[in-house]
């Protein structure tokens, strides 16, 4: 029915042939990095090679259909023109599993979502830009939009190839490539506590709400809040490495829970809110160092429970940073999702945003936090390099959530700034730069799409100069 290659590995020597529809229902998960559940997923083709790719979650109103299949396509042939030339085809897949187990059918999902499939189709031709293929992915089966075959195609659709044994798993264990578990069981280490010790940890957050939010603003004391906390995450990275290696993902997140208390977990959250704190952190991006941070990282947004929901921003957007930076740009994707799911105005996230919608490499953001690391007068130790206060020179606008757990309460400091404008840090400097280097965009260019889930599909983020990112949060 249709023969693909994909290059395999960093090298691109070993190459798969997918020759049936079913092949690349098996290959999705490969090419993601992960399991897609509730998503629609596209996939540009040249010459029969696989080329850009882009995935928003299923619209929970048909409604927004319409526009969403627009959005995805002028996103993807857009982002694909501008970096690799006009694609000649597209596949589509839509992946979502019955509401109701053992009730609904994937049959039933799939004709469901026929009329997006067609909508996909449409958007995508009036670019001229077929759908060669069009898959729904339910239940451990597939089933195409496009063949009408029945001995092909048949109504209760085929299974999907699985197993070690098959062509496309060997493959993909020779080359080292791994399959992550699915969006949602990677979003769950990201999420907010619910147990019992709840209550615990939001008076821990109201106390330090209290002593830190006004110190902070405080030119006298910020400096001396920021060392506190940085020397605070670096004893806590120091016990998570200590701690004994767990392989299964859900216990080794109970373990780093045992390890942080409520104080600490506390501190830290509300010391992160200022974003030269934030930056400091950032720097811990490489190799140990930066498996430790991300696995703190992760902690901490589990820790902002209700009311401090919105104060796992920062946290999030560290841990799409870091996983990014380490080569896993599965969970930065859904951590960078999450963090913009709760404060959109973000900046830090809106630049890595862009940035990982540009494919850009994360090593220039690196070069920026490491010249951060080089002016830092008080680094402890050499394993310690990387803590930078941020720019140098000019006044800067700081925001901080407030007490509360509310809103974020902005107040012009004069802090360290740069030279590039009152509202950026380092390594927001650092991503506008990497951007801006990527070059300006045409007219047609597509941008990451918006995150789905709302009634309303939210517009592509686009890019926009450093002197106006002023706003409630900083980023």
């Amino acid at each position: 029915m249709t023969n693909h290659s994909e290059p395999v590995g960093v090298t691109g020597e070993a190459k798969i042939n997918l020759r049936t529809a079913g092949e690349l229902a098996e290959a999705l998960p490969y090419l993601l990095g992960f399991r897609p559940e509730q998503s629609i997923v596209l996939i540009a083709l040249y010459n029969g090679r696989f080329g850009g790719r882009v995935r928003l979650g299923l619209p929970e109103h048909p409604d927004d259909w319409t526009a969403v299949a627009e959005q995805m396509a002028c996103c993807l042939v857009g982002e694909c023109e501008r970096r690799d030339g006009r694609p000649d085809s597209i596949i589509a897949f839509l992946c979502q599993q019955p509401v109701n187990a053992g009730v609904d059918s994937g049959r039933e999902v799939m004709e469901r979502l026929r009329p997006l499939a067609q909508r996909l189709r449409t958007a995508c031709g009036s670019l001229d830009v077929p759908v060669t293929e069009a898959l729904c992915l339910s239940d451990g089966r597939y089933w195409s939009y496009c063949c009408p075959r029945r001995e092909c195609c048949p109504p209760d659709g085929r299974p999907i190839p699985a197993g070690e044994s098959s062509v496309m798993a060997a493959t993909a264990a020779y080359a080292g490539i791994q399959v992550r578990a699915s969006a949602p069981e990677m979003r769950s280490r990201l999420m907010p506590l619910e147990t019992a010790l709840v209550a615990d940890q939001a008076r821990a957050l109201d106390a330090a709400s209290w002593d830190l939010v006004p110190r902070i603003l405080t030119d006298a004391s910020r400096d001396d809040v920021e060392k506190e906390v940085l020397d605070l995450a670096r004893r806590i990275m120091r016990r998570l490495a200590a701690a004994p290696k767990r392989a299964d993902a859900g216990e080794a997140d109970r373990q780093d829970d045992g390890l942080l208390a409520d104080d600490e977990a506390a501190m830290l959250i509300i010391g992160l809110q200022d974003r030269l704190t934030r930056d400091g952190a950032a720097a811990w991006m490489e190799g140990e160092e930066g498996a430790r941070a991300l696995r703190l990282w992760r902690a901490l947004a589990r820790r902002c429970v209700v009311p401090y929901g919105e104060h796992a921003v920062p946290s999030l957007t560290l841990a799409s940073w870091v996983a990014w930076s380490l080569g896993d740009t599965a969970e930065a994707d859904q951590a960078l999702e999450m963090a913009l799911t709760l404060d959109p105005c973000y900046v830090f996230a809106r630049l890595l945003n862009e940035a990982r919608a540009a494919g850009l490499d994360p090593e220039p953001v690196r070069r920026a936090l490491r010249a951060g690391a080089a002016h830092r007068p008080d680094q402890e130790e050499a394993s310690d390099q990387g803590q930078g206060k941020g720019d140098d020179g000019g006044p800067g606008e700081r925001d901080v959530r407030d007490p509360r757990g509310a809103r974020p309460v902005s107040r012009a400091v004069p802090v360290p700034g740069g030279a590039g404008g009152p509202d950026m840090s380092r390594a927001v400097r650092g991503l506008e730069a990497a951007v801006r280097r990527r070059g300006a965009r045409r007219p047609t260019a597509g941008s990451r799409p918006a995150w789905a889930g709302s009634r309303a599909p939210r517009r592509p983020v686009m890019r926009r100069r450093a002197g106006r990112h002023r706003g409630r949060s900083d980023g």
